[in-house]
């Protein structure tokens, strides 16, 4: 399971304030303890003003490398901020994200290719958000078609089917992960990914509605997320489904897991 971590995110006052002020150890610090949690990337997130959004960015991205080995998840709607934060990023990164919108797709995607980054890619199109599992596995298609059209490899696209508030929609539970199968038929090489807390807003037991939604979209396909890894529980049911599914190769993950204390609380 590829996990991202989202603790990074400037939309929170701490770690806004501490990108306004430039404050790195707050950042470091928030880059290796998700690391130490699991996480195989960081999110960066500005979520700052239009005008100094791409300097932040850049700082940004270059504060988490210097802190952490792992790559950063470049996280904005501005096509330029996404363009600042690769310029300066060392490796492979991850680009969140491109839709299918029109004035989206191609500018992202030609940015991903010209810096060999991989792609969180959303099933979003003009016509707004999808709320079947059958319009959701149609705009992956087209993603992946774009993708490969612009020379980015299938196992470098990350396709996001959009989890939408089951206490709002109480459909969409069961749409999304009707989505994650069809998508991983429809392209088996793509990683399938999300954003847990969406489908959980405005609920009570928000932490029991993730983590059993996250078990029932792994058993589905997918093997990615954007998640909270300071959270034992939701990786505890990383670390158990990778298991289950024989992702971890001889259980030893999950052995090495609860040798270290980790899963002990879920014991």
């Amino acid at each position: 399971m590829i996990i991202v971590g989202e603790r990074i995110n400037g939309n929170t006052k701490r770690v806004r304030e501490a990108i306004i002020g430039r404050n790195a150890e707050f950042i470091a610090e928030q880059a290796k303890l998700q690391v130490e949690a699991g996480a195989d990337y960081v999110d960066a997130n500005a979520g700052t003003e239009p005008e100094r959004e791409a300097e932040d960015m850049v700082w940004l991205v270059e504060t988490v490398q210097a802190a952490v080995e792992k790559p950063v998840c470049i996280d904005s709607a501005s096509v330029a901020v996404l363009e600042a934060g690769l310029g300066v990023h060392r490796g492979q990164a991850l680009v969140n994200s491109v839709s299918a919108e029109a004035g989206r797709l191609g500018p992202v995607l030609g940015l991903v290719g010209k810096h060999g980054a991989r792609v969180v890619g959303l099933t979003l199109d003009d016509s707004g958000l999808p709320k079947t599992a059958e319009q959701r596995v149609a705009l992956a298609r087209t993603l992946g078609e774009a993708a490969k059209a612009a020379g980015v490899a299938p196992g470098d696209l990350f396709i996001d089917p959009l989890a939408r508030a089951v206490g709002l929609e109480n459909d969409q539970g069961a749409a999304f992960l009707d989505a994650v199968a069809g998508i991983r038929e429809a392209l088996p090489e793509a990683h399938v990914i999300c954003g847990l807390s969406n489908v959980s807003f405005q609920m009570p037991a928000r932490r029991l509605l993730n983590r059993t939604f996250l078990a029932m979209a792994i058993a589905k396909g997918l093997d990615a997320a954007i998640l909270d890894p300071l959270d034992g529980g939701l990786m505890a049911v990383v670390c158990a489904g990778d298991a289950l599914l024989g992702r971890d190769e001889m259980c030893l993950g999950f052995i090495r897991a609860h040798r270290q204390g980790s899963l002990a609380e879920w014991n």
